[in-house]
Protein backbone atom coordinates (compact mmCIF):
# COMPACT_ATOMS: atom_id res chain seq x y z
CA UNK A 1 0.00 0.00 0.00
CA UNK A 2 1.31 3.45 -0.91
CA UNK A 3 2.19 5.86 1.90
CA UNK A 4 1.47 9.63 1.65
CA UNK A 5 5.03 10.15 0.39
CA UNK A 6 4.84 7.40 -2.23
CA UNK A 7 2.87 7.09 -5.48
CA UNK A 8 0.39 4.30 -5.96
CA UNK A 9 2.11 1.12 -7.15
CA UNK A 10 -0.74 -1.25 -8.10
CA UNK A 11 -3.55 0.38 -10.07
CA UNK A 12 -6.64 -1.14 -11.66
CA UNK A 13 -8.15 0.95 -14.46
CA UNK A 14 -11.88 0.34 -14.96
CA UNK A 15 -11.93 2.43 -18.16
CA UNK A 16 -9.50 3.04 -20.99
CA UNK A 17 -8.44 6.65 -20.46
CA UNK A 18 -6.40 6.18 -17.26
CA UNK A 19 -4.64 3.24 -18.91
CA UNK A 20 -3.69 5.33 -21.95
CA UNK A 21 -2.65 8.23 -19.75
CA UNK A 22 -0.40 6.07 -17.58
CA UNK A 23 1.26 4.67 -20.71
CA UNK A 24 1.83 8.18 -22.05
CA UNK A 25 3.40 9.13 -18.72
CA UNK A 26 5.69 6.09 -18.82
CA UNK A 27 4.00 4.71 -15.69
CA UNK A 28 2.33 1.63 -17.22
CA UNK A 29 4.27 -0.67 -14.86
CA UNK A 30 1.84 0.37 -12.14
CA UNK A 31 -1.19 -1.08 -13.98
CA UNK A 32 -2.33 -4.49 -12.74
CA UNK A 33 -5.79 -4.71 -14.34
CA UNK A 34 -7.75 -3.07 -17.17
CA UNK A 35 -11.15 -2.83 -18.87
CA UNK A 36 -12.23 -5.16 -21.67
CA UNK A 37 -12.88 -2.06 -23.81
CA UNK A 38 -9.24 -0.97 -23.72
CA UNK A 39 -7.81 -0.61 -27.23
CA UNK A 40 -5.40 2.26 -26.59
CA UNK A 41 -2.55 1.65 -26.50
CA UNK A 42 -2.82 -1.61 -28.48
CA UNK A 43 -0.22 -3.40 -26.37
CA UNK A 44 -2.18 -2.92 -23.14
CA UNK A 45 -4.49 -5.91 -23.66
CA UNK A 46 -1.55 -8.30 -23.91
CA UNK A 47 0.23 -6.80 -20.94
CA UNK A 48 -2.53 -6.67 -18.30
CA UNK A 49 -5.43 -8.89 -17.22
CA UNK A 50 -8.96 -7.79 -18.08
CA UNK A 51 -11.05 -7.44 -14.93
CA UNK A 52 -14.06 -5.33 -15.96
CA UNK A 53 -16.42 -4.31 -18.73
CA UNK A 54 -17.87 -0.83 -18.28
CA UNK A 55 -20.85 -1.16 -15.98
CA UNK A 56 -19.78 -4.45 -14.41
CA UNK A 57 -16.56 -6.02 -13.22
CA UNK A 58 -15.26 -8.95 -11.24
CA UNK A 59 -14.80 -7.84 -7.65
CA UNK A 60 -13.02 -11.11 -6.82
CA UNK A 61 -10.57 -10.75 -9.74
CA UNK A 62 -9.88 -7.13 -8.87
CA UNK A 63 -9.36 -7.87 -5.17
CA UNK A 64 -7.04 -10.78 -6.01
CA UNK A 65 -4.71 -8.32 -7.74
CA UNK A 66 -4.18 -6.49 -4.41
CA UNK A 67 -4.51 -3.00 -5.92
CA UNK A 68 -3.76 0.03 -3.79
CA UNK A 69 -6.00 2.11 -6.07
CA UNK A 70 -8.90 1.40 -8.43
CA UNK A 71 -9.71 4.17 -10.92
CA UNK A 72 -13.06 4.46 -12.68
CA UNK A 73 -15.21 6.95 -14.53
CA UNK A 74 -18.74 8.34 -14.25
CA UNK A 75 -21.89 7.75 -12.27
CA UNK A 76 -22.57 4.70 -14.43
CA UNK A 77 -19.85 2.85 -12.50
CA UNK A 78 -21.26 3.82 -9.11
CA UNK A 79 -22.65 0.34 -8.37
CA UNK A 80 -19.35 -1.38 -9.18
CA UNK A 81 -17.46 1.27 -7.21
CA UNK A 82 -19.69 0.65 -4.21
CA UNK A 83 -19.06 -3.10 -4.38
CA UNK A 84 -15.31 -2.54 -4.52
CA UNK A 85 -15.41 -0.15 -1.58
CA UNK A 86 -17.48 -2.69 0.38
CA UNK A 87 -14.75 -5.23 -0.40
CA UNK A 88 -12.24 -2.96 1.32
CA UNK A 89 -10.58 -1.44 -1.74
CA UNK A 90 -9.61 2.18 -2.30
CA UNK A 91 -11.60 3.56 -5.24
CA UNK A 92 -11.34 6.86 -7.11
CA UNK A 93 -14.14 7.71 -9.55
CA UNK A 94 -13.64 10.66 -11.85
CA UNK A 95 -16.63 12.25 -13.56
CA UNK A 96 -15.04 14.58 -16.09
CA UNK A 97 -17.44 16.00 -18.67
CA UNK A 98 -15.73 19.03 -20.25
CA UNK A 99 -12.41 19.51 -22.04
CA UNK A 100 -11.11 21.51 -19.09
CA UNK A 101 -12.07 18.71 -16.71
CA UNK A 102 -10.45 16.09 -18.95
CA UNK A 103 -7.15 17.94 -18.89
CA UNK A 104 -7.40 18.53 -15.14
CA UNK A 105 -8.01 14.80 -14.73
CA UNK A 106 -4.79 13.99 -16.61
CA UNK A 107 -2.79 16.28 -14.31
CA UNK A 108 -4.46 14.76 -11.24
CA UNK A 109 -3.60 11.25 -12.41
CA UNK A 110 -0.01 12.33 -12.98
CA UNK A 111 0.12 13.69 -9.44
CA UNK A 112 -1.09 10.36 -8.05
CA UNK A 113 1.84 8.51 -9.61
CA UNK A 114 4.53 11.11 -9.02
CA UNK A 115 4.57 12.31 -12.63
CA UNK A 116 2.81 15.66 -12.38
CA UNK A 117 5.38 17.54 -14.48
CA UNK A 118 5.08 15.03 -17.32
CA UNK A 119 1.29 15.17 -17.08
CA UNK A 120 1.34 18.96 -17.23
CA UNK A 121 3.56 18.82 -20.32
CA UNK A 122 1.02 16.49 -21.97
CA UNK A 123 -1.82 18.85 -21.11
CA UNK A 124 0.11 21.86 -22.40
CA UNK A 125 0.49 20.05 -25.72
CA UNK A 126 -3.22 19.20 -25.84
CA UNK A 127 -4.15 22.80 -25.03
CA UNK A 128 -1.94 24.00 -27.90
CA UNK A 129 -3.66 21.54 -30.26
CA UNK A 130 -7.06 22.87 -29.22
CA UNK A 131 -5.92 26.46 -29.72
CA UNK A 132 -4.60 25.63 -33.19
CA UNK A 133 -7.88 23.96 -34.11
CA UNK A 134 -9.87 26.98 -32.91
CA UNK A 135 -7.66 29.28 -34.99
CA UNK A 136 -8.24 27.14 -38.06
CA UNK A 137 -11.99 27.03 -37.41
CA UNK A 138 -12.02 30.83 -37.42
CA UNK A 139 -10.89 30.75 -41.07
CA UNK A 140 -13.74 28.52 -42.27
CA UNK A 141 -16.35 29.99 -44.59
CA UNK A 142 -19.14 28.92 -42.26
CA UNK A 143 -19.79 26.66 -39.31
CA UNK A 144 -21.91 23.67 -40.37
CA UNK A 145 -24.60 22.31 -38.05
CA UNK A 146 -23.64 18.97 -36.52
CA UNK A 147 -25.77 16.32 -34.84
CA UNK A 148 -23.83 13.77 -32.81
CA UNK A 149 -25.67 10.59 -31.82
CA UNK A 150 -24.29 8.57 -28.93
CA UNK A 151 -27.08 5.99 -28.73
CA UNK A 152 -30.17 5.04 -30.71
CA UNK A 153 -32.67 3.49 -28.26
CA UNK A 154 -33.42 5.94 -26.73
CA UNK A 155 -31.83 8.52 -28.99
CA UNK A 156 -29.09 10.30 -27.05
CA UNK A 157 -27.10 13.26 -28.34
CA UNK A 158 -23.44 13.96 -27.66
CA UNK A 159 -21.90 14.42 -24.22
CA UNK A 160 -20.33 17.75 -23.27
CA UNK A 161 -16.72 17.11 -24.32
CA UNK A 162 -17.91 15.89 -27.73
CA UNK A 163 -20.03 19.01 -28.15
CA UNK A 164 -17.07 21.19 -27.19
CA UNK A 165 -14.77 19.39 -29.63
CA UNK A 166 -17.31 19.87 -32.43
CA UNK A 167 -17.23 23.61 -31.74
CA UNK A 168 -13.41 23.63 -31.55
CA UNK A 169 -13.25 21.84 -34.91
CA UNK A 170 -15.47 24.44 -36.59
CA UNK A 171 -18.97 23.04 -36.28
CA UNK A 172 -22.13 24.01 -34.42
CA UNK A 173 -23.54 21.32 -32.15
CA UNK A 174 -27.29 21.47 -32.75
CA UNK A 175 -27.90 20.21 -29.21
CA UNK A 176 -25.19 22.19 -27.47
CA UNK A 177 -27.33 23.06 -24.44
CA UNK A 178 -28.48 19.48 -23.93
CA UNK A 179 -24.89 18.26 -23.98
CA UNK A 180 -24.34 20.09 -20.69
CA UNK A 181 -26.65 17.61 -18.95
CA UNK A 182 -24.69 15.53 -16.47
CA UNK A 183 -26.80 12.40 -17.00
CA UNK A 184 -27.55 10.52 -20.21
CA UNK A 185 -31.28 10.91 -19.54
CA UNK A 186 -30.85 14.66 -19.88
CA UNK A 187 -29.50 14.19 -23.42
CA UNK A 188 -32.40 12.20 -24.85
CA UNK A 189 -33.80 13.80 -28.02
CA UNK A 190 -36.70 12.92 -30.31
CA UNK A 191 -36.63 12.30 -34.05
CA UNK A 192 -38.77 15.40 -34.50
CA UNK A 193 -36.17 17.50 -32.70
CA UNK A 194 -33.35 16.09 -34.82
CA UNK A 195 -35.28 16.78 -38.03
CA UNK A 196 -36.10 20.31 -36.91
CA UNK A 197 -32.42 20.96 -36.17
CA UNK A 198 -31.63 20.27 -39.87
CA UNK A 199 -28.01 19.19 -39.33
CA UNK A 200 -25.55 19.49 -42.21
CA UNK A 201 -23.51 16.64 -40.76
CA UNK A 202 -24.48 13.61 -38.70
CA UNK A 203 -21.77 11.96 -36.63
CA UNK A 204 -22.60 8.76 -34.78
CA UNK A 205 -20.75 6.68 -32.25
CA UNK A 206 -22.97 4.14 -30.58
CA UNK A 207 -21.06 3.12 -27.48
CA UNK A 208 -20.88 -0.67 -27.49
CA UNK A 209 -22.23 -1.50 -30.95
CA UNK A 210 -21.66 -0.54 -34.61
CA UNK A 211 -23.61 2.37 -36.06
CA UNK A 212 -26.35 1.25 -38.48
CA UNK A 213 -26.38 3.99 -41.10
CA UNK A 214 -29.16 2.40 -43.17
CA UNK A 215 -31.44 2.19 -40.15
CA UNK A 216 -30.63 5.77 -39.20
CA UNK A 217 -31.45 7.14 -42.66
CA UNK A 218 -34.64 5.06 -42.80
CA UNK A 219 -36.16 6.81 -39.77
CA UNK A 220 -39.35 8.63 -40.77
CA UNK A 221 -38.59 12.09 -42.11
CA UNK A 222 -34.81 11.70 -42.03
CA UNK A 223 -34.65 11.55 -45.82
CA UNK A 224 -35.32 15.32 -45.76
CA UNK A 225 -32.35 16.00 -43.51
CA UNK A 226 -29.58 18.06 -45.20
CA UNK A 227 -26.90 15.67 -43.90
CA UNK A 228 -28.67 12.64 -45.38
CA UNK A 229 -29.31 14.38 -48.70
CA UNK A 230 -25.65 15.42 -48.94
CA UNK A 231 -24.33 12.01 -47.88
CA UNK A 232 -22.70 13.42 -44.77
CA UNK A 233 -23.66 10.73 -42.25
CA UNK A 234 -20.52 9.29 -40.66
CA UNK A 235 -19.57 6.84 -37.95
CA UNK A 236 -16.77 7.69 -35.51
CA UNK A 237 -14.84 5.05 -33.58
CA UNK A 238 -15.97 5.24 -29.93
CA UNK A 239 -12.37 4.66 -28.85
CA UNK A 240 -11.34 8.07 -30.19
CA UNK A 241 -14.35 10.19 -29.29
CA UNK A 242 -16.22 8.69 -26.31
CA UNK A 243 -13.09 8.24 -24.19
CA UNK A 244 -12.66 11.34 -21.97
CA UNK A 245 -8.90 11.32 -22.08
CA UNK A 246 -6.00 11.64 -24.52
CA UNK A 247 -7.78 9.94 -27.43
CA UNK A 248 -10.51 12.55 -27.89
CA UNK A 249 -7.99 15.39 -27.62
CA UNK A 250 -5.86 13.93 -30.43
CA UNK A 251 -7.32 11.43 -32.88
CA UNK A 252 -10.89 12.42 -32.03
CA UNK A 253 -10.26 16.09 -32.74
CA UNK A 254 -8.42 15.23 -35.97
CA UNK A 255 -11.36 13.11 -37.16
CA UNK A 256 -13.85 15.88 -36.40
CA UNK A 257 -11.80 18.45 -38.30
CA UNK A 258 -11.54 16.16 -41.33
CA UNK A 259 -15.32 15.62 -41.44
CA UNK A 260 -16.42 19.18 -40.67
CA UNK A 261 -14.10 21.03 -43.09
CA UNK A 262 -15.74 19.79 -46.35
CA UNK A 263 -19.20 20.79 -45.13
CA UNK A 264 -17.88 24.17 -44.02
CA UNK A 265 -16.80 24.85 -47.57
CA UNK A 266 -20.25 24.15 -49.03
CA UNK A 267 -23.43 26.27 -49.13
CA UNK A 268 -25.75 26.64 -46.15
CA UNK A 269 -28.58 24.26 -47.05
CA UNK A 270 -30.99 25.84 -44.58
CA UNK A 271 -30.70 29.25 -46.17
CA UNK A 272 -31.23 32.61 -44.57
Amino acid sequence: MATPAEPFERIVCLTEEPTETLYLLGEQHRIVGISAYTVRPPQAKAAHPVVSAFIDGSVSKIKALSPDLVIGFSDIQSKLAGELIAAGLQVLIFNQRSLVEIMANIVALGRLVGAEARAQALVDDYAARLDAARAHAATLTRRPRVYFEEWDEPTICGIRWVSELIEVAGGQDVFRERSRGGLAAERIVTSEQVIAAAPDIVLASWCGKPFDRAAFEARPGFDRMPAVIAGRVHELDPAIILQPGPACLTDGLDALQALIAPAAAGPDTRGG
